[in-house]
C-alpha cells in the first residue's frame, strides 16, 4: 500500500540528492560490467548479488529510519517486486520445460514466418520465455548458413519488438499493469505501431536472408526447398502450465493469490518436465537468479528517483508524445528498460495529472493506480509513447533488455559468430533498427 499523498509531498522535499546515487551506480554497473575485461567481468558475476542487496539495504534502511511512512512505501515497493519476479520466473521455468525439435533447413520465407510466430508468442509467454524456447530451434533450422544477422534479427523481433502488445510481453509493461494500466489497453492502442514495426523489420530481414540463400550452391538450394519441414514439441504439459500462469495475471492481487498460483505452476513444471528436456535446453536457474538479485536492487534504489520526479517532474517541460518516446527509448537502449519505463510514467503523471489540494488531503492507498487511470484518460498518446519507447528501443544494444545478452550467449555457445557490442550497434542497430523506429514514431505519435 502506498502512503497518503501528503506524506509523499513532505518526503520529496527532504530527500537528500545523494540518495539517488545508489540507483545511478547500480544501473551503471549493470551497463558497464559485462563489457569489461574477463577478470573484471568474472568478479562482477560473483559479487553482483552482494552489490544489489547492499545498495537495496542502504536505501531501504534510510526509508525505514528517516522517512515518515517509509515502511509502508518500502512494503508497497517490495510487493511490486515480488509480483514482477514471480511472473518472470514462472514464465522462465515453464518455458524452459518446452523443447522444439526442428526438421529440415529453412528457406527465407520460412524464417520470416518463424520470426513472426515468435513475435506473437512473446506476448503470451514473455520475451524471455519466447527467447528461451525458440533460439535453439532457430539456430538448428539455419545451421547450414547461419550468420550474425540471424541472431540480431531474432533479438530485434522475438526478444524485444514482439512483446509490445500485452503486460506479459515485456517487463516494463507488466510494471505498468501493476500500476493501473488495464491488461488489454496496450493491445487496443499499440497494435498498428507494433504491426508496422514488425513488418518493416521482417521485410529487411527477408531481403538479407534471400541474398544469403541465393549465394548457396543451386544444388543445396534445391535440397533445402524439397526437405520436409516441421516441428515436434516436447514437454507439452508445460503449455498448459504456461496458460495457468497467464490466466493467474487476472487473479486478485490481495494476499499474493496471483503469485501463489504462478509459483505452484512453476513448481509443477519442474516436477513434470523430463530431465532430458532440461538438458536439451541447457536449462539452469542462472539467468533468473541474476534478474532476481539485480531487480531487488533496482526496485529499492529507484524509490528516491520516483519520489523526486513526483515532486519536480513538471519542471522538465516534457509535454509531447515524441519527447517521451525518444527519451524513454534512448535511456532504455543503454539502461534497463523496466526502471526507465516506471520513471517516465511517473514523470507523465506529475506533468499531466497533478493531485488537486482535495486529493492531496484525502490521500489513499490507491495513489499510483488513481494517477495512472487519470493519465490514460487525458493523455493516452503519452503512455503509448512511453510503452513503445521502452520496448522497441531496448533492442538497440545488447544491454537494453534482459533477453538480448542471453540470446547472444546461447548463440555463441552453439558456435554462431555474433557481432561485438559495437558491431551490433554500428552494423545493425543504427543503420537498420533506428531509422525504422524513427519512421514509426513520426507516423504513429
Amino acid at each position: 500500500m502506498m502512503p497518503p499523498a501528503p506524506f509523499l509531498a513532505a518526503l520529496t522535499a527532504d530527500l537528500p540528492p545523494i540518495l539517488l546515487a545508489p540507483f545511478v551506480l547500480l544501473l551503471g554497473l549493470i551497463a558497464v560490467m559485462p563489457l569489461t575485461p574477463a577478470r573484471w567481468h568474472e568478479r562482477w558475476e560473483r559479487s553482483y548479488p552482494l552489490v544489489a542487496v547492499g545498495l537495496a539495504l542502504l536505501v531501504g534502511g534510510y526509508y525505514l529510519l528517516q522517512v515518515p511512512a517509509g515502511g509502508r512505501m518500502l512494503t508497497h515497493t517490495l510487493h511490486e517486486y515480488v509480483s514482477f519476479i514471480v511472473l518472470i520466473g514462472s514464465l522462465f521455468v515453464a518455458a524452459g520445460g518446452i523443447h522444439l525439435r526442428t526438421k529440415g533447413e529453412a528457406t527465407p520465407w520460412e524464417n520470416v514466418r518463424f520470426l513472426a510466430v515468435g513475435a506473437v508468442l512473446a506476448n503470451l509467454i514473455g520475451t524471455t520465455g519466447a527467447s528461451v524456447v525458440l533460439i535453439r530451434p532457430w539456430i538448428r533450422m539455419n545451421k547450414i548458413r547461419i550468420g550474425p544477422y540471424h541472431v540480431v534479427f531474432f533479438i530485434f523481433t522475438v526478444s524485444n519488438v514482439g512483446g509490445a502488445l500485452t503486460p506479459i510481453g515485456d517487463p516494463p509493461l507488466f510494471l505498468g499493469y501493476l500500476r493501473g494500466v488495464p491488461f488489454f489497453w496496450l493491445l487496443e492502442h499499440v497494435w498498428a505501431a507494433w504491426l508496422l514495426t514488425l513488418g518493416l523489420l521482417l521485410a529487411v530481414f527477408y531481403v538479407l536472408d534471400r541474398r544469403s540463400f541465393a549465394r548457396m550452391p543451386a544444388k543445396i538450394q534445391g535440397e533445402v526447398g524439397q526437405q520436409p519441414g516441421g516441428f515436434r514439441i516436447e514437454g507439452r504439459r508445460n503449455l498448459v502450465l504456461l496458460a495457468v500462469i497467464v490466466a493467474a495475471v487476472f487473479l486478485p492481487a490481495a494476499y499474493l493469490i496471483r503469485e501463489g498460483v504462478m509459483l505452484a505452476a512453476a513448481a509443477a513444471s519442474l516436477r513434470v518436465t523430463p530431465p532430458q528436456i532440461h538438458a536439451h535446453n541447457h536449462f539452469t536457474f542462472g539467468p533468473i537468479k541474476e534478474v532476481a538479485f539485480l531487480f531487488l536492487g533496482i526496485f529499492t534504489t529507484m524509490m528516491p528517483a520516483l519520489n523526486y520526479l513526483e515532486a519536480h517532474g513538471s519542471r522538465f517541460g516534457f509535454n509531447r508524445p515524441a519527447q517521451y518516446y525518444y527519451a524513454t527509448g534512448g535511456l532504455s537502449a543503454v539502461l534497463d528498460n523496466a526502471p526507465t519505463y516506471v520513471n517516465f510514467l511517473k514523470l507523465a503523471e506529475t506533468t499531466f495529472v497533478p493531485e488537486t489540494p482535495e486529493e492531496l488531503a484525502a490521500g489513499g492507498a490507491d495513489y499510483d493506480r488513481r494517477a495512472v487511470r487519470r493519465l490514460l484518460e487525458v493523455q493516452a498518446p503519452i503512455v503509448v509513447a512511453i510503452s513503445l519507447g521502452a520496448v522497441f528501443f531496448g533492442a538497440l544494444t545488447y544491454i537494453g533488455n534482459g533477453p538480448n545478452f542471453m540470446v547472444k550467449s546461447i548463440a555463441q555457445g552453439a558456435g554462431v559468430h555474433c557481432p561485438s557490442f559495437f558491431g551490433y550497434i554500428f552494423r545493425y542497430s543504427l543503420p537498420i533498427l533506428l531509422p525504422i523506429l524513427m519512421l514509426v514514431g513520426w507516423l504513429m505519435l
